[in-house]
This record gives C-alpha cells, sequence and structure tokens, in this order.
C-alpha cells in the first residue's frame, strides 16, 4: 500500500466516491470513512506536531503558548458533551433552528442561513474535489449562543489561559473531505468530537503557497506532494477527545477526513 501523502489522498479518494463511508453508531451515528479508507489512514502516520498528556500550566507557558502548537491530551472529560452531540440528540434539539453557514475558503465572505436539519441531511456529503471554496457551505463560527446554550454549558474547554484573553466557543460539523483553507487568527484552541480532522500549520514568518478560493482537499492534490521537506506544514491528524492548540497568527488548514463534530475556543 502506499504511504505518506500517497496514502492520505487514497483515503480521501475513497471518501469523495458516492456511497462510500458508513453511519456508525461509535461516530454518534455521523459518517464515518469506511474500512478501504480506515486502513490507509492506518498507514498516514505522519504527525510532526507534539502529543502531550497531563500537561502543566507552567509547562504549557513555558514550551507552546508563544512558540508551537501541541496536542492535548486527557485534560477535561467531555463524554457527556460528546453524548448531546450525536446526530439523533442534536436534530432532535436543534433541527429547526436557523443556523448560518460559510463558504469553505479564506475569507468566507459568502453567507447562508437554512435550518440546522436541512443541512445535515442534504449538505453533509463528502467533499467534490473539483468544487472551489465559494461553492461549498461550512456550519462553524457563526453560532446563536443564546440557542445553543443548551449544547454549549456541558462542554468543558481546556483549562489552560492567556493573559488578558477571553475565550468565545466555535461549535461546528462537517462533511468528509471539506475544511478551511489557509488561513490565521488569533491563539485558540480546537477539540474533535466525532471523527478525524487533520491540520496543517506554519508558523507565521512562513505563509504557505495556497489559492484562497480552492479547497484543503485541492491543495493536498495539487501543491502538498511538489513540497520539499523543508517546505511541509506540522501537520497531525486529531482524534476524537484529542485538543490541538496553535499560537497567535500562526497560519492553519483544516481537512476533515470523517463527518466531524468539533468545538474551537478561541482566545480572544
Amino acid at each position: 500500500m502506499a504511504r505518506g501523502p500517497r496514502a492520505l489522498l487514497l483515503v480521501l479518494a475513497a471518501l469523495a466516491r458516492p456511497g462510500s463511508g458508513s453511519w456508525e453508531a461509535g461516530g454518534g451515528g455521523w459518517r464515518l470513512g469506511g474500512p478501504a479508507a480506515a486502513a490507509a489512514v492506518a498507514e498516514e502516520e505522519r504527525c510532526t506536531v507534539e502529543r502531550r498528556a497531563d500537561l502543566t500550566y507552567a509547562e504549557f507557558m513555558q514550551q507552546y503558548a508563544f512558540l508551537r502548537p501541541v496536542i492535548l491530551q486527557g485534560l477535561t472529560d467531555n463524554s457527556r458533551f460528546r453524548a448531546l452531540c450525536s446526530r439523533e440528540r442534536l436534530l432532535a434539539s436543534f433541527g429547526d433552528n436557523v443556523v448560518r453557514l460559510s463558504t469553505a475558503n479564506t475569507y468566507s465572505y459568502r453567507k447562508v442561513d437554512l435550518p440546522f436539519q436541512e443541512y445535515v441531511e442534504q449538505l453533509l456529503h463528502p467533499q467534490d474535489p473539483a468544487s472551489l471554496g465559494n461553492d461549498t457551505l461550512y456550519f462553524f463560527g457563526d453560532n446563536n449562543f443564546t440557542e445553543w446554550a443548551s449544547l454549549f454549558r456541558h462542554y468543558s474547554p481546556p483549562p489552560f489561559r492567556l493573559l488578558g484573553t477571553t475565550p468565545a466557543y466555535s461549535f461546528g460539523i462537517a462533511g468528509a473531505g471539506s475544511g478551511v483553507p489557509f488561513h490565521w487568527h488569533g491563539p485558540g484552541f480546537s477539540e474533535v468530537i466525532y471523527g478525524r480532522k487533520r491540520w496543517f500549520l506554519y508558523p507565521p514568518e512562513k505563509a504557505p503557497e495556497f489559492h484562497p478560493n480552492k479547497t484543503t482537499l485541492a491543495w493536498l492534490q495539487d501543491t502538498y506532494p511538489a513540497l520539499t521537506s523543508s517546505e511541509r506544514p506540522l501537520e497531525c491528524t486529531i482524534r476524537a477527545g484529542e485538543v490541538l492548540y496553535f499560537p497567535d497568527r500562526w497560519w492553519h488548514a483544516t481537512l476533515n477526513l470523517d463527518t466531524s463534530v468539533f468545538i474551537s475556543t478561541f482566545l480572544g
């Protein structure tokens, strides 16, 4: 079987085929990759971001807060929140709510409002590799905190804070192969609740080569294979229960390997 970047491309090709993937109870009823995709992912183990369990606040501040990303494990227990984020329970609680979708390009200029149930049932299909970012609608960030308060109150964010910042949540659900191309903003944490999300990150001084209206999937297929080892980003696949921390102004792009449910805590 192919290894490295080729293996990840095999995953995405499998997920993009109509009818691929499965609906699994263990995944909260959300669509996960099929057996062939799972086998390919097992080969794709390139991770250049540290994973840390039982990290102390002092270690976080000294080694990561202003310097580099890190994947945090075991800091919080969000099993209750995860149970509430199953497909069945979210549709029962919020199916009639109108949600605001953004286009999956760097600037997310276009916004579309529609019922949450319609988004879940009609738009959460695997990404078409030929689609442009402004043709792909993505539920993330534009949350009505009053309407979603009954869910958010059960979420336990990472316990680390930066002086002078205030945390703000952004909740999202997106289909396999979707993602947001490279962009940057302030520091924050991103936790995967269901599914798998691959991250690509560059430090502020190393702007990546990308087209702001091409999807992360297109970048992975067209640009990534030609990168030399020194040009490659930091990258890793974040799985359910893991939290990625990214420092201020770090470039990052995301790619959902399954239908993914996730929540970010931005430190503004």
